[in-house]
């Protein structure tokens, strides 16, 4: 099938709300900081009535990088769930209005479409309350094959691994890229997703997976190590690269017996880490879709990454294929 769209990711449809907070507050809340907690819908309002001002915004894992990898010049879609309701019409034209294509039908009963508190601390650090909603049931009947036969990567977000109908998804998606002779790609997304599903995580990073994002703490889960130069030697005989960030230490990129240490972009003011891997994700696909090496395409990442946690919110604020294209010279 002709090649439509570089990467097509499937994640939770998720609207953002945004807000500072310091860390009394999430004592008072009893909130893991740095985490992202599944609450329920009474949690979600209660929550939002507390918050101080908020910004709203189209998000989610997948969706963020697919947003980036538009910003970058590349062609991506999306599949995910919404409900037939306000927030999921505001999701629909976010997401488009990028030129990202987003097709999935939306759910005219069930819970409504899914939010996300985000509270940003002084450090920069963020803490995430996420209401799941619609995003829950998404199972194998969302999943376009064609679409994703029609794209060089299909692109898998960790959170959604939870809901059953979500892991067939994956597995439906992973299946129709391979029969394609398409690359699938995971982001392992959260340490404690990591935690609640590590065999089958595993499972996935050796029998279906390509390309794994994983951040430091993330991938010392999966092999249940504290060490990171242990864990770097059980993923490069899982998958065929493993993209694995170090915050301020850069990124590691291993693939068989290439080994790429690239140092962290500079950043004049950290202001808030929501996005990073997903940014950096989307740097790291624009740059394996484009031809690019890997260590060039780790520094797209790192470049894209930098631009995000540079302000509020996890998308970008400038066209990253100017600024990637500045930066590489």
């Amino acid at each position: 099938m002709q090649t439509k769209y570089d990467v097509t990711g499937i994640g939770n449809a998720i609207v953002d709300v945004l807000a500072h907070a310091d860390d009394g507050f999430l004592e008072s809340e009893g909130l893991t900081k740095g985490a992202m907690t599944l609450i329920g819908a009474d949690e979600s309002l209660n929550l939002y009535d507390k918050i101080s001002q908020a910004i709203e915004c189209s998000g989610g894992s997948a969706a963020n990088t697919i947003a980036g990898l538009a910003s970058l010049g590349g062609a991506g879609a999306f599949i995910g769930k919404v409900h037939d309701d306000q927030l999921g019409a505001v999701f629909r034209h976010d997401i488009r209005a990028l030129g990202v294509a987003f097709e999935s039908a939306p759910a005219t009963d069930g819970p409504p479409t899914a939010t996300s508190m985000i509270l940003v601390t002084p450090d920069a650090e963020r803490t995430m309350m996420t209401f799941l909603g619609a995003c829950v049931d998404l199972g194998p009947g969302d999943v376009d094959e064609d679409l994703i036969k029609a794209s060089k990567i299909t692109y898998l977000e960790g959170y959604l691994w939870d809901p059953p109908g979500a892991k067939e998804a994956f597995v439906k998606a992973a299946d129709a890229a391979h029969q394609a002779g398409r690359k699938v790609s995971l982001s392992l997304s959260d340490p404690f997703c990591v935690d609640r599903h590590r065999d089958e995580f595993r499972d996935l990073a050796e029998h279906h997976v390509d390309i794994l994002f994983a951040n430091e703490e993330e991938i010392m889960s999966l092999y249940q190590t504290d060490d990171f130069d242990v864990a770097l030697s059980h993923v490069r005989g899982h998958c065929e690269i493993a993209a694995l960030t170090r915050s301020e230490k850069g990124s590691v990129i291993v693939s068989g017996d290439e080994v790429h240490e690239i140092n962290a972009e500079p950043v004049a003011q950290l202001v808030d880490t929501t996005g990073a891997g997903d940014a950096y994700a989307a740097g790291f696909l624009h740059g394996v879709t484009t031809d690019r090496d890997l260590r060039v395409s780790g520094r797209m990442g790192g470049i894209c990454a930098a631009e995000v946690i540079s302000h509020l919110g996890a998308r970008p604020d400038v066209s990253l294929k100017n600024l990637v294209e500045e930066k590489l010279g």
